[in-house]
C-alpha cells in the first residue's frame, strides 16, 4: 500500500494537484480535522520498504451511516477535495461508490444546515472516485493480482520452506492453515508453489468420501520414498455441505487414520506483515500512477473505476461491475454451485486449480493413456531460479499424458555425450522450491554437434524436445530448426520456456527467474540503503546484471526507490550524467538523506561503475559522499520466488500440452515427422496472453549482438522511475488503461489454452 500512496502523491503533484493524505482510512475523513493533511514530495520518501500503509487504516463504522458520510463530505468540501483515491478491499470500495451516489443529496443537506454556500455546491457539484484494490486474498474479480497478494506468498512461501526442512528430518506431516475466509487463491497458490500434497479450499470443497481419498494419498506418497507430507488449509475450507475444515480435523483424521507423526502451524497475520515483494511494490507503483491518470480524465458520466492488472496489462474496469461480480462469487458458494464459483474468480484462478490437480493427483498406471512418445526435457543457458519448477511441471505433465519422459543432464553438451535417462514421476518431488537448475546447464550450442545430437535421438528415439533456458536457448532452437534439413531427426515438435534472470528472450515480457533476480536485487538495495541512516547524505552506486538488457537496473530501481538507472537501450551522455549529479545535490540539500544510482553492467564501455563512482564522489563533494557495489552473482541464486515458482509450472504444463497434441498431428506412419514452421516455438507471456510464437518468426524482433529483443515493453516504465525521482520528463500516457468491462461467461475454453 506504502508503494501506491507514494505514486499516487507523487504524480499528483507532478500534474500540478494538491494532493491530501487522508489518515486512518473512512474513520479520519469522518473525524476531520488533523487526519486530513496535505502531503508533500519529501513525505513519501523512504517508505517504499516498509509494511503495512503509514497514513493507517481503520473499520469505521460511523461511515456506514448517513450522517456519518455528511461529516465526511463537510470536511471534504471544506479542503476543496473532489477527488478520492481509495486503496482497499470490496467494503472499502463499495463505501466510496455509495459515497459518490450520495453527493449531490449531501452537499444540499449542508446547504440547509447552512454549513457550506451556494457558491460551494456549483464548485464542487461532482466527486470523481478510483480505487485500487489493496487485499492479500487476491479476492476482487475483474483483477489477476490485488496489491499485497505477492508479499503474502512470499511470507507463506517462506514458512513452508522452512517446515519442509524440519518434516524432511523427522518423517513428519504438517498442516498449514492460512489466510483466505471466502477466497482460497492464498492456499491454492502456495499449494502449487511448494507441491503439497492436498489443499482445501471454500471455492472446491472436496467430494464426500474425501477423508480415505486423502490418506491414501498421503500413504502413497509416503510408500514411494518421500518423508513428509504437507496439507495446505484455507481458513475458510468447508465440505460439500457447508460444514467447516479446519487444521485440526484434518491433523486428527491423519493421526487417526494413519498414524502419522503430525503437526498444525498457523500462519496468521505473519501474512499480512513484513516487507512488500518487488512484483509488489511495481504493480502499486504502477497502478498509484494509473489511477492519478484516471481521475484526471474523469468526467461526471463516466462510472466509478479501479485500476488492476491483466496480464502484464494496465486497465480500468468499473468499480461496481467488479463488486458485483465478486459478491456472485460468494453467492454462488452459498448456493453450492462450486464450479460456478471457480469461473467466477476468473481464469487465473481457475487455471490455477487445473494445474495443480493435474500436478499433485498421480493417476494410476492402468488409466494413463498409452502414447508411446519420448520426449525429452533440458536446460540450456546460465542458471535462473524456477527452472526446476518448470522441469517438475513438464515430467508430470507428459507422464500424465502417456508420454515417456527423458531428462538431459548439462543442456547440449551433455546431449551429444549422451547424458539422457528417463525421469519418473516421483524423481521430480520437491523440486519446485529448489534454485538453481538441478538438470545441470551449459552454454554449448548444438550447432557443432549435430551429428552427436541426431544419433542420441534415434538412439533413445526422442520424439519431442522442450528446451528451458535464456537467450541460447532460442539460438539452439534456431540452429536445430535450420539443420531440419539435413536430419530428419530434428523434424520433431519442439518448444522453449524463457528462463532468464535478465528477462532478454524476444517473444515474452517476462521470463522465468527474472521476478526471483528482481526481489534480491529490491532487498540488498534496501539493506544498502539503511546503512546509510544516521550518517551523512550518501549516495550508493550499484551494479546489477543483465548483460545488455535494462531490465534488471530498470525495474529494479523502479522497486527500490532509486533516482537514476543507466542502461544499454537508453543512450547516455557526460551531460546526463551531469544532470544528474545536480539533480541530486538538489536534493540533498533539502531533505533527501539518500540516493540510490543502478547502472547496467553493460550499459556503456567507457562509463564504468568506477568512472560513475568517481565522477559522483566528485562532484558531490561537500554535499554527499559515495559507494559502490556490485550484486553480482547473487542474483542468479536461491530459493526460487512464488511467483518464479508459478509462471514455471504454469508455462511448462502449458508447452507440455502443446507438445502432445502436435504429437498427435504430426504422428504418420508409425512416426513423428513436423517440419513446418509452427512446429518449433517459443511460449511467451504478451501482455494479456500466452501465446506460442514460431522461433523462426522471432529472429526479425532480435538483436543477436547485443542478445535483446529490438522492441521491450519495460522501457514504458522509465519515465515512471523518472518522475517518482521528481525529474521533469513528459509521460507517455499511450499505454494508459482504457475503461473496459467485466468479462463473464467466457466460451469454455479448453484445457491446453487456459491463460496464466
Amino acid at each position: 500500500m506504502n508503494a501506491a500512496v507514494r505514486a499516487v502523491v507523487r504524480m499528483g503533484i507532478y500534474v500540478g494537484a494538491k494532493v491530501y493524505f487522508i489518515h486512518e482510512g473512512y474513520q479520519g475523513m469522518v473525524d476531520g480535522g488533523d487526519n486530513i493533511k496535505e502531503a508533500t514530495w519529501e513525505n513519501v520518501s523512504s517508505m517504499l520498504q516498509v509494511g503495512g500503509t503509514v497514513i493507517g487504516s481503520a473499520r469505521c463504522k460511523e461511515f456506514r451511516t448517513h450522517e456519518g458520510r455528511l461529516k465526511a463530505a463537510h470536511n471534504l468540501v471544506k479542503r476543496g477535495i473532489t477527488n478520492l483515491c481509495v486503496i482497499g478491499g470490496d467494503g472499502s470500495l463499495t463505501g466510496a461508490n455509495l459515497f459518490r451516489e450520495e453527493w449531490s443529496g449531501l452537499l444540499t443537506e449542508l446547504v440547509q444546515q447552512g454549513l457550506i454556500n451556494e457558491d460551494a455546491v456549483q464548485k464542487y457539484s461532482a466527486l470523481h472516485i478510483v480505487g485500487m484494490v489493496g487485499s492479500i486474498d487476491n479476492d476482487f474479480c475483474g483483477t489477476d493480482m490485488t496489491i499485497g497478494t505477492d508479499s503474502a506468498l512470499h511470507r507463506i512461501i517462506e514458512v513452508v520452506d522452512a517446515i519442509m526442512t524440519t518434516a524432511q528430518s523427522h518423517q513428519r506431516t504438517f498442516v498449514l492453515e492460512v489466510m483466505g475466509r471466502h477466497c482460497g487463491y492464498l492456499a491454492l497458490v502456495s499449494a502449487l508453489a511448494c507441491g503439497a500434497d492436498w489443499v482445501l479450499i471454500p471455492e472446491m470443497p472436496p467430494e464426500d468420501g474425501w477423508e480415505e481419498k486423502m490418506c491414501q494419498k498421503l500413504s502413497a506418497t509416503r510408500s514411494r520414498g518421500s518423508r513428509l507430507n504437507i496439507i495446505i488449509v484455507a481458513e475458510g475450507a468447508i465440505d460439500r455441505h457447508g460444514k467447516p475444515i479446519t487444521s485440526g480435523i484434518v491433523k486428527d483424521l491423519v493421526v487417526r487414520c494413519l498414524g502419522f507423526d503430525t503437526r498444525v502451524t498457523i500462519l496468521g497475520h505473519v501474512q499480512r506483515g513484513g516487507t512488500p515483494s518487488a512484483f509488489d511494490r511495481i504493480l502499486a507503483s504502477r497502478m498509484g500512477v494509473e489511477a492519478v491518470l484516471a481521475l484526471l480524465e474523469t468526467t461526471a458520466n463516466t462510472p466509478a473505476c479501479v485500476v488492476s492488472l491483466c496480464g502484464n496489462q494496465a486497465v480500468r474496469l468499473p468499480l461496481m461491475e467488479c463488486v458485483q461480480m465478486t459478491q456472485e462469487v460468494q453467492k454462488a458458494m452459498d448456493e453450492k454451485k462450486f464450479e460456478d464459483a471457480v469461473r467466477l474468480r476468473g481464469r487465473s484462478f481457475e487455471n490455477n486449480l487445473k494445474t495443480y490437480k493435474l500436478l499433485a493427483h498421480r493417476k494410476p498406471e492402468s488409466e494413463l493413456p498409452h502414447s508411446n512418445f519420448n520426449v525429452a526435457v533440458l536446460n540450456v543457458g546460465a542458471p535462473a531460479a524456477g527452472m526446476n519448477a518448470a522441469v517438475r511441471s513438464a515430467v508430470r505433465v507428459g507422464i500424465s499424458e502417456g508420454h515417456k519422459m527423458f531428462a538431459v543432464s548439462d543442456g547440449f553438451e551433455g546431449f551429444y555425450k549422451g547424458q539422457i535417462k528417463e525421469i519418473k514421476w516421483a524423481d521430480v518431488g520437491g523440486w519446485t522450491g529448489q534454485g538453481g537448475s538441478l538438470l545441470g546447464t551449459k552454454r554449448t550450442l548444438p550447432a557443432k554437434h549435430t551429428d552427436k545430437i541426431a544419433e542420441q535421438m534415434r538412439k533413445y528415439n526422442i520424439n519431442a524436445l522442450l528446451v528451458i533456458g535464456g537467450f541460447e536457448a532460442l539460438e539452439c532452437l534456431l540452429q536445430l530448426y535450420e539443420a531440419r534439413a539435413n536430419y530428419e531427426e530434428f523434424c520433431i515438435p519442439m518448444c522453449m520456456l524463457p528462463a532468464t534472470i535478465s528477462n532478454n528472450v524476444p517473444g515474452t515480457d517476462l521470463s522465468i527467474g527474472a521476478d526471483t533476480a528482481l526481489n534480491a536485487i529490491v532487498e540488498t538495495c534496501d539493506r544498502i540503503k539503511q546503512s546509510a541512516s544516521g550518517t551523512k547524505r550518501r549516495v550508493f552506486i550499484i551494479e546489477t546484471m543483465g548483460g545488455y538488457c535494462g531490465y534488471l537496473a530498470s525495474v529494479g530501481g523502479l522497486a527500490a526507490g532509486a533516482d537514476a538507472a543507466y542502461i544499454y537501450e537508453e543512450p547516455f551522455d557526460i551531460r546526463d550524467l551531469q544532470a544528474n549529479v545536480e539533480h541530486l545535490t538538489e536534493k540533498m540539500k533539502t531533505s533527501i538523506q539518500r540516493g540510490l544510482v543502478l547502472r547496467n553492467e553493460n550499459c556503456n564501455e567507457n562509463y564504468t561503475t568506477d568512472f560513475i563512482y568517481q565522477l559522483y564522489s566528485e562532484e558531490g563533494r561537500g554535499v554527499f559522499d559515495c559507494r559502490k557495489n556490485v550484486l553480482g552473482h547473487m542474483q542468479q541464486g536461491g530459493a526460487p520466488s512464488p511467483f518464479d515458482r508459478n509462471f514455471g509450472t504454469k508455462i511448462s504444463a502449458k508447452a507440455m500440452q502443446w507438445i502432445s497434441k502436435k504429437l498427435n498431428e504430426t504422428y504418420r506412419q508409425g512416426r513423428v515427422f513436423a517440419n513446418t514452421e509452427d512446429s518449433a516455438c517459443l511460449l511467451g507471456m504478451r501482455r494479456r496472453a500466452l501465446i506460442f510464437q514460431p522461433v523462426v518468426q522471432l529472429r526479425d524482433e532480435t538483436d543477436f549482438i547485443h542478445r535483446i529483443p529490438k522492441e521491450q515493453w519495460w522501457l514504458k516504465l522509465r519515465p515512471l522511475m523518472k518522475i517518482l525521482a521528481k525529474y521533469k520528463t513528459s509521460y507517455d500516457v499511450s499505454d494508459s488503461g482504457q475503461l473496459e468491462h467485466v468479462v463473464r461467461d467466457r466460451p469454455k475454453e479448453s484445457d491446453a489454452t487456459a491463460a496464466i
